[in-house]
């Protein structure tokens, strides 16, 4: 499945590692370190201006102007979705 996670971007469910609130990047050393490397690496995507999430993914950062909680919102239901019985061949 796939989520719609702003600024033109749609990644697969199954690649997503962690969402991030944004203003938690700035008050970890770790985590400025990591945002760093990764921009020298050239694999975040998305604007930093009105960022209000991170999305960390296997091969791509990705910055979103949605918020954690509409990501996780997007990511429960495509959770609920994929977890609903298809009864479609007993119509037939």
């Amino acid at each position: 499945m796939f989520i719609h996670i702003g600024n033109n971007n749609v990644i697969r469910s199954k690649d997503v590692i962690a969402i991030i609130d944004y203003n938690l990047i700035s008050s970890s050393i770790i985590m400025e370190e990591m945002m760093t490397e990764s921009s020298k690496k050239k694999i975040v995507v998305g604007p930093t201006v009105d960022a209000k999430s991170v999305m960390i993914t296997r091969d791509v950062i990705y910055y979103s102007t949605l918020s954690v909680s509409t990501l996780k919102k997007r990511a429960s239901m495509i959770s609920t979705i994929s977890k609903l019985d298809d009864f479609s061949d007993e119509l037939e």
